[in-house]
C-alpha cells in the first residue's frame, strides 16, 4: 500500500532531544496551568493519557462501525500483495516488511530476477523482532546504511518504540548477525556514515556542550576502528546556535565525495568537500541544496542566484564541473529553470542520467537529462495523465535504470523498471484494487485565497454525485516546509471513506512545494497566515460548489498540517463539523522550547522575539482557543514517543478544551515515534479509530 501523503505528514528533516523532567521542572513558570503535561512519561501525565485514551477508545470502540473498519484495515496493512520497496546493493535487492506474522519487521534480499516473480523467494538477514525479545525491547527498524562496494558491512539503526533516537550496531549481511567487537554507537540523534572500512563519521550526542539549542550534533568525529569512540577525532564543530551538523559519504567507481553540512537554520546551511586533504567550503547560496554526480556539482536554488554572465531563477537547478568549480570557475548550465505553474518537485541521479520529476499545475511530468556534446539535452517521458509519479535510481554507480512508481487516488500504484533514452518501461508490481474504485472521479477545481491567489485542490467523489451540500467530506491539507501534496493510492482512504460515499478534498496550500520556493517562502514567518487563508479558502469553496456543507464537512492534518487544522478552527469554528488534528504542533508560545522546536524558527518566526510573537500570536491555537466559542468536536492524536514534536501539544489544547467546556476526543499512542504507528496494527487502530470519529460525526 502507498499511503505516501498520508505518512509524509510525519515527515521531519532533523531529530530532537526527549524534554527531560528536570527541564520541565525548571519551566514551571508563567501563567499556563498545563506545563505539568510536558514531562513525556512523567506519572502525573501518564495517568492523565491513560483516562483520556480509555474514554476515547470506549467511545470510538463501541460504536458499530468501528469493529469491520478495524478488520478491513488490518487485512489491508498486514497484506501481503502490497508493493516491496526494494533497495538495489549489489546483486542484492532489499526491503524491509512487516505483516502479520512479523509486526516488528524482517529485514530481507532477493535478486533482480527473483523480485521479477510474483511471489520472489526472500532470504531474510535481520529478524527485528527476534532480535527485540531477546533483549526485552520493542525494537523498531531505522534502515542501514552499508558499505560500498560489496555492501557487506552495514550499520543499522534501531529505534526504542519507533522515536528517532537510534542506536546503530555493525552488522555482517552475509553472517546475518551483528559483528562481535564491530561499531556500537549508543542511543541518540545525528548521523554516521562509513569513510572506510575502517573508519566512520558519526554526529552524536557526545555529552554536555556537543548539542546545538535545537538539540541536534554540533560535532562531527571521525572514528576508527579498535579505538575507544571517547577518542574519535574531531573533524568539524558548528555553533550552539546552529541547527545541526552532518557528515556523508557519496562513492561513485572512480571517485569519492567526502562532504560535511552545516544546518545554520533550518533553510540556511554551508556545505563542505574534502579536497586536498582540507575541508573547502562551497561558495554556493547558504539555502541552495548541493548534491555532486558524475564530476559535476549540482545547486538547486530556492532564491535567485546572480553570477558572472547569468542569473538563475529561484527553483533552478543548475551544474557545472566540480573540479574546476573547485579551481575558481564559476559557469554554470541550467538543466532546469521553472516556469509559473511548473516546479522541480525532485530528481534521481543515475550512472549517466539525470531524472527529473516535475509538477505541471500540481501534476506530474517526467524529463530525463543527459550530458553531451558540452550540453544538457532534455527529453521528455511519456507518462499517464494525471497521476503522480516518483522516480529513484536503481543504481547510480552501475545502471541507468531507474525506478518509476505511478499512482492516482483510484489507480493503484504501479512499480516500473524504466529505461532512459527508450521511453521503455518494465512493470515489476502492481498493488491489488484494496477498494472498490468503481464510479470514483477526480477533479481539479481553484479557490481564490483572501488575497486573490488561485489555490487548486483535487476532489475525488462519485460520478453523479448531487451537489446539495450533503455529502461527508474530509478536507485534507499539510502547508509547509516546501512540501508538496500529491495524488496517491491509499486503502485507507479508499476502504474507509471513498467506498462508504464519502467526498476525499486534498489542498495545495502554499507553504507546499507544489509550485516551486516562492509558494513556500510565500507563507512563512509572517506570511503563515496565508496558509490558513488558503485552507479556509478551499473549505468555502466546495461548499460554495455543493459538494458538502460546514454541517458535512471535516478537516485532518498533522504535524505542521495538526497546527494547520488547529489554527483553522480555532479561527473558523463555523465552517466544519469535524476536526481530526495528528502530532500537531498547537502552543506556539513555546514550541521553539520543546524538543526541536528552536530549529523550526525559520518556518515559524521566534515567539520570543515580540515583533514575531505578534504575528505568531494571531493564529497560535493554544492561545486563541477561548470558552465563549463553540466548536466542533475535536479527535487529537499524538505519541508518546514522539521525540520531534512534542505530545505537550496536543495534551495541554486537550486539557485546556476540556477545562473551558468544549467536547473534544484524545488518544496517544505510548509508542510509533511521529507516524500513525510502530507496527501494522498500531497504524490500522489509529485509522479505525480516526474515520469512525468522520462517520459518525459528518454523517
Amino acid at each position: 500500500m502507498n499511503d505516501s501523503y498520508l505518512t509524509r505528514i510525519f515527515i521531519s528533516y532533523l531529530t530532537p532531544i526527549l524534554m527531560t523532567a528536570s527541564f520541565v521542572a525548571s519551566a514551571q513558570q508563567g501563567d499556563d496551568p498545563y506545563l505539568w503535561l510536558e514531562d513525556v512519561t512523567g506519572a502525573k501525565a501518564m495517568e492523565w493519557v491513560a483516562k483520556e485514551n480509555a474514554r476515547s477508545k470506549a467511545e470510538l470502540e463501541a460504536r458499530p462501525e468501528f469493529k469491520a473498519l478495524h478488520e478491513r484495515l488490518l487485512a489491508i496493512y498486514n497484506s501481503r500483495e502490497r508493493i516491496p520497496a526494494a533497495q538495489k546493493r549489489g546483486e542484492w535487492l532489499y526491503n524491509f516488511w512487516q505483516d502479520e506474522a512479523n509486526p516488528r519487521g524482517l529485514w530481507r534480499r532477493t535478486t533482480m530476477d527473483e523480485y521479477r516473480k510474483k511471489d520472489p523467494a526472500w532470504e531474510t538477514v535481520l529478524d527485528v523482532g527476534k532480535v527485540g525479545a531477546d533483549e526485552n525491547v520493542n525494537w523498531v527498524f531505522k534502515g542501514a546504511d552499508c558499505l560500498y562496494p560489496d555492501y557487506r558491512r552495514c550499520m543499522v539503526s534501531l529505534s526504542r518504540g519507533g522515536a528517532d533516537a537510534v542506536e546503530v550496531r555493525e552488522f555482517d549481511v552475509e553472517d546475518k548477525q551483528f559483528v562481535m567487537g564491530g561499531f556500537v554507537l549508543p542511543e541518540s540523534k545525528g548521523d554516521v556514515d562509513w569513510r572506510d572500512g575502517d573508519t566512520l563519521y558519526i554526529a552524536r550526542d557526545f555529552g554536555p556542550g556537543t548539542l546545538t539549542q535545537s538539540g541536534y550534533p554540533r560535532i562531527v568525529k571521525e572514528w576508527r576502528r579498535g579505538t575507544a569512540l571517547a577518542e574519535a577525532k574531531t573533524i568539524f564543530e558548528g555553533k550552539e546556535s546552529d541547527v545541526g551538523t552532518s557528515a556523508y559519504v557519496v562513492n561513485e567507481k572512480d571517485r569519492r565525495y567526502e562532504m560535511l553540512h552545516r544546518a545554520i537554520t533550518f533553510w540556511e546551511g554551508e556545505d563542505f568537500i574534502l579536497a586536498g586533504g582540507k575541508w573547502v567550503l562551497l561558495d554556493t547560496p547558504r539555502d541552495a541544496a548541493v548534491a555532486v554526480a558524475n564530476h559535476r556539482l549540482l545547486v538547486r536554488l530556492k532564491t535567485d542566484w546572480k553570477l558572472p554572465g547569468a542569473t538563475y531563477k529561484a527553483g533552478a537547478l543548475v551544474a557545472t564541473d566540480l573540479d574546476k568549480f573547485l579551481a575558481g570557475g564559476r559557469s554554470f548550465a541550467a538543466i532546469f529553470e521553472p516556469t509559473e505553474r511548473v516546479a522541480l518537485q525532485s530528481f534521481a541521479i543515475t550512472r549517466d542520467v539525470i531524472v527529473l520529476d516535475l509538477l505541471d499545475n500540481v501534476k506530474s511530468r517526467i524529463v530525463e537529462v543527459r550530458y553531451g556534446a558540452g550540453k544538457w539535452v532534455a527529453t521528455d517521458v511519456t507518462v499517464p495523465p494525471s497521476s503522480a509519479i516518483g522516480v529513484s535510481a536503481l543504481d547510480r554507480n552501475d545502471s541507468n535504470d531507474y525506478w518509476m512508481t505511478v499512482t492516482s487516488f483510484v489507480e493503484p500504484t504501479t512499480l516500473y523498471l524504466a529505461t532512459p533514452g527508450n521511453g521503455a518501461r518494465e512493470k515489476m508490481k502492481s498493488l491489488p484494487a484494496f477498494f472498490d474504485a468503481k464510479g470514483l472521479t477526480t477533479r481539479q477545481f481553484e479557490a481564490t485565497s483572501k488575497d486573490g491567489t488561485r489555490i487548486p485542490y483535487f476532489v475525488v467523489m462519485r460520478a453523479g454525485t448531487k451537489l446539495d451540500g450533503s455529502n461527508p467530506t474530509i478536507l485534507y491539507g499539510y502547508g509547509g516546509y516546501e512540501i508538496s501534496m500529491l495524488p496517491s493510492y491509499s486503502g485507507t482512504i479508499g476502504a474507509a471513506w471513498l467506498e462508504k460515499g464519502g467526498v476525499w478534498v486534498l489542498s495545495n496550500i502554499r507553504g507546499g512545494g507544489e509550485f516551486g520556493p516562492a509558494w513556500h517562502t510565500t507563507a512563512i514567518r509572517e506570511g503563515r497566515h496565508k496558509t490558513h487563508d488558503d485552507f479556509i479558502a478551499v473549505a468555502e469553496d466546495v461548499i460554495k460548489r455543493g459538494i458538502t456543507s460546514s454541517k458535512h464537512l471535516g478537516i485532518m492534518g498533522g504535524s505542521q498540517g495538526g497546527l494547520l487544522v488547529g489554527a483553522a478552527f480555532t479561527q473558523r469554528p463555523d465552517l466544519y463539523r469535524a476536526v481530526v488534528c495528528q502530532v500537531p504542533l498547537l502552543d506556539m508560545r513555546r514550541f521553539n522550547k520543546l524538543l526541536a522546536g528552536a530549529s523550526w524558527q525559520g518556518e515559524y518566526g521566534n515567539p520570543d522575539v515580540p515583533a514575531d510573537w505578534e504575528f505568531i500570536s494571531k493564529y497560535s491555537p493554544y492561545q486563541n482557543v477561548v470558552k465563549e466559542k463553540k466548536y466542533p468536536r475535536v479527535l487529537f492524536y499524538t505519541s508518546t514517543r514522539d521525540d520531534r514534536v512534542h505530545p505537550g501539544h496536543a495534551r495541554k489544547m486537550v486539557a485546556k478544551m476540556e477545562e473551558q467546556g468544549h467536547d473534544v476526543l484524545y488518544y496517544e499512542n505510548t509508542e510509533g515515534g511521529h507516524a500513525a504507528g510502530s507496527t501494522p496494527a498500531q497504524q490500522a487502530f489509529m485509522w479505525a479509530l480516526t474515520y469512525t470519529y468522520f462517520l459518525n460525526e459528518l454523517r
